[in-house]
């Protein structure tokens, strides 16, 4: 396992790392003994950075990785969750206001166990810029409480989510240099769609780390293919299901070459995947120890053609 500072953060994390969200019954209905099994096959292979949400399960995958993390020394992992996006019932909501980030904080620590979260990340910021006060009250409200959380010492390091890169973008270029000190992108460090690398010269000028997520797209690069609530446009979803056919004629899942692939760039410091199922999570540790087939990644591209760096919006 490969291990690299998070842009200025002096955490050193894991260039594969694990996220919780399928803990919270996201992809499917899972049972606590596997989910606990998960975590600790992936901090047994070397994986010390942990991301979870209150969104995902609305709280559910907080409060399982909570049990997990209680026979856990604290010191085996970095922990990262969110504020702002939510849920119950079913229904998603959301709230960047000051006080609701920081009482969500507080509620997240609890569900988790623990007396200090190393990274918080204002999630999806996409959101709020459909909100009133639009990306700007992430800079002038959002932010500053998390980073008024940072000098109390609940939180270690403050960061920032968003499918949109050019989102990211713009509120790091509006707030004070050091307010962000990461992003979280998906979905665009991938076979599919490489448009991360594109600003990680400003992201690098910034001393913001970058941190890389979903490796399989969604579900795009996988041989078992996408499932029905997948936001990407029908000719991408082609494309990508051609392109796993040919892996597979080849011998080589399409998910090993993707999450290979993903974790090849050493400039990002770390992608994450989700599983709650111990054997995908070995499965995946030890593809991710191995580098690709350069050759293989190049005929994907090719098949994919067109359909390149296309992408959706979230939702």
């Amino acid at each position: 396992m490969r291990y690299t500072e998070l842009g200025q953060t002096g955490m050193k994390i894991s260039h594969l790392s694990f996220g919780a969200s399928s803990l919270g019954s996201v992809f499917r209905e899972t049972n606590e003994k596997e989910s606990f099994e998960a975590v600790e096959a992936a901090i047994e292979g070397g994986i010390n950075f942990i991301d979870v949400s209150p969104y995902y399960g609305h709280y559910k995958a907080e409060t399982v990785l909570g049990k997990a993390l209680k026979n856990i020394p604290r010191d085996k992992y970095y922990l990262s969750t969110k504020v702002g996006r939510y849920g119950k019932d079913g229904v998603n909501t959301w709230d960047y206001s000051a006080k609701r980030v920081t009482d969500s904080v507080y509620e997240s620590m609890e569900r988790l166990g623990i007396d200090f979260i190393d990274l918080i990340n204002v999630h999806d910021i996409e959101f709020q810029a459909a909100l009133p006060g639009g990306l700007q009250k992430v800079v002038d409200e959002t932010l500053p409480a998390l980073v008024e959380l940072r000098e109390k010492g609940v939180v270690g390091h403050v960061g920032i989510t968003d499918l949109q890169l050019q989102n990211l973008k713009w509120v790091i270029e509006h707030c004070e240099k050091g307010v962000v000190e990461s992003v979280l992108n998906f979905c665009h460090y991938t076979l599919n769609d490489d448009a991360l690398g594109d600003f990680m010269g400003f992201f690098e000028h910034e001393g913001v780390g970058v941190v890389n997520a979903s490796p399989l797209s969604m579900g795009l690069l996988s041989q078992r293919g996408v499932p029905v609530w997948h936001p990407a446009p029908k000719p991408l979803v082609k494309a990508c299901q051609k392109a796993a056919v040919h892996c597979h004629e080849k011998g080589y899942p399409i998910e090993k070459l993707a999450v290979q692939y993903a974790v090849s760039n050493p400039r990002i410091a770390s992608t994450l995947f989700s599983s709650a199922n111990p054997d995908n999570v070995r499965r995946n540790i030890e593809w991710a120890n191995e580098e690709p087939d350069w050759e293989l990644v190049m005929e994907v591209k090719e098949i994919i053609g067109d359909q390149q760096r296309v992408t959706w919006a979230n939702s």
